[in-house]
């Protein structure tokens, strides 16, 4: 099943200009594009300045600089727009191989089979509104299962997630408009008191379509799933990929396994030929209604094995559903890096000294493939006294950061976060204590180590310039250990806490 992305850029054409530093309008004073309409001059584009002093497009340019004298006037440029906005969906192929013009002002990105590598939908959601923030676009987004529903909760609704299936309970409350109808048929709705997307629901298809003709029927089953909407998906042709077409449709999970390894065999010569490996590969299948299918897999390290890339895509064809069949499939390597070919010499591997470091690449694609990139990592240390600081998640065969753990000070090989507050007793200061009770239950210690002091870090958080901390690692009679600490001296009635379980 689909999932669209409608990305709708509502000042794109200031965004732009503001960009490309094309307008010498400052940050803080409103810009507007303006057209030609016959004798006058309107306004095609308004910034978000613009528009809280109450301008709008379609708006005389005239009457836009007499209710605000300061607002700057820049020409209209439609093909630099076109151009930038294709530049912007090339970028947004990052998220999902699909991605499609929807002019003048937003992008459809298909992102089944790929939002996994991203921890989600949410977090697709959230990381591409927050770089596109950065970078001074103004966004709305919006994700359903159709484009048509994402189109219109971009434009005419709150934006956000369409859970699967929730189309229809989405589109009621919004207007028309938000079915993409043409004016006439807006007008002719209104005047029969047809004004929202759900009062289509329980009236007859018949009379519908005598009435309106059959674009609104279409527009509605479009929004609604009933009819497919193909999306013509951008392609960048300095793209490194492979192609096949099918004299007759295919389907069966066997062959398209089979598909799926002559394309990568194809792809790997051509990346072969450049000096290239590939980071991402996308996979789109076209059906014979049109509609796409595309998974996405991921590679820790730049790669060339045909038949590790076949395995993986594999592992993600059970996403694919072939409809009446496949007429077409097509492999991008969409992102790439460059890859030095090495010679491998049986006797020197012979003959080397020490022990071999195995190549988890292999394994750690795997993992990345089934479980997402949010759930496959290592902890690497920082520098940093306090526990809770002193490590970090970076990709699982990312290169060593410079850091080591202290040989001296071992830590238990789980934290809790954050640390769990515990009752214990102890006979005199800087002593551990003889027992502590954790979550109702009471431990008795036969042996301890401590104390370590731990200062806060004051350059870090000022509220830190007094924090102090005595850690005692501790294994109890019935051979457990922790890691307690205590936030204060006794004589200042420090609390104790449990921050760590077992022992590295």
């Amino acid at each position: 099943m689909p999932r669209v992305v409608s990305l709708y850029l509502p000042a794109w054409p200031t965004d732009r200009l503001r960009r490309s530093g094309s307008s010498a309008a400052p940050p803080d004073e409103p810009l507007a594009t303006v057209a030609q309409d016959g004798a006058r001059r309107v306004l095609a584009g308004v910034d978000a300045a613009a528009r809280r002093l109450g301008l709008s497009p379609g708006m005389s340019a005239a009457h836009a600089g007499a209710l605000v004298p300061g607002l700057h006037l820049v020409p209209v440029a439609p093909e630099a727009d076109a151009a930038a906005l294709e530049r912007l969906g090339l970028w947004c192929q990052r998220y999902a191989p699909i991605v499609a013009i929807d002019p003048p002002d937003g992008l459809l990105i298909d992102v089944a089979g790929a939002a996994h590598l991203f921890g989600g939908e949410a977090s697709l959601l959230t990381d591409l509104s927050a770089r596109l923030e950065r970078t001074g676009i103004a966004a709305r987004l919006a994700l359903a299962d159709t484009p048509g529903c994402a189109w219109a909760l971009a434009r005419f609704g709150a934006g956000g997630i369409v859970p699967p299936g929730g189309a229809a309970q989405a589109l009621a409350p919004l207007p028309m408009a938000a079915l993409r109808l043409g004016l006439e048929a807006l007008r002719g709705l209104r005047d029969v008191g047809l004004t929202r997307v759900g009062q289509l629901v329980d009236k007859p298809r018949a009379a519908l379509r005598l009435r309106f003709g059959p674009e609104l029927l279409f527009r509605l089953d479009r929004a609604l799933g009933r009819e497919p909407e193909p999306l013509t998906a951008l392609a960048a042709p300095e793209t490194p990929r492979a192609a096949l077409r099918f004299a007759e449709p295919v389907g069966a999970r066997e062959s398209l396994e089979r598909v799926t390894a002559d394309l990568c065999a194809r792809l790997v010569s051509e990346l072969e030929r450049r000096g290239l490996g590939t980071r991402r590969l996308d996979l789109v299948f076209t059906r014979v209604d049109r509609l796409d299918q595309a998974i996405r897999i991921g590679t820790a390290r730049p790669s060339r094995d045909a038949a590790h890339l076949a395995r993986l895509l594999a592992e993600r064809l059970a996403l694919v559903d072939p409809g009446f069949g496949i007429e077409e499939a097509v492999l991008t390597a969409s992102r790439v890096e460059p890859l030095a070919e090495t010679q491998e010499s049986h006797l020197a591997s012979h003959l080397a000294a020490g022990p071999q470091v195995p190549d988890l690449a292999a394994l750690v694609d795997t993992l990345l493939v089934r479980l997402g990139a949010a759930r496959v990592y290592r902890l690497a240390p920082v520098e940093s006294d306090l526990p809770e600081r002193a490590v970090r998640r970076v990709p699982a065969l990312a290169a060593p950061l410079g850091a080591v753990w202290p040989a001296d000070l071992p830590r238990p090989v789980r934290l809790l976060a954050p640390p769990e507050p515990v009752s214990a007793v102890a006979e005199i200061p800087d002593a551990p204590p003889l027992f502590f009770v954790w979550r109702n239950i009471r431990h008795r210690i036969a042996r301890a180590d401590g104390p370590e002091r731990i200062l806060g870090e004051w350059w870090v958080a000022e509220a830190e310039t007094d924090l102090t901390r005595d850690y005692y690692r501790v294994e109890t009679e019935d051979g457990e250990r922790f890691w307690l600490f205590r936030d204060g001296p006794m004589e200042a009635q420090g609390r104790w806490w449990l921050h760590g379980l077992g022992e590295a």
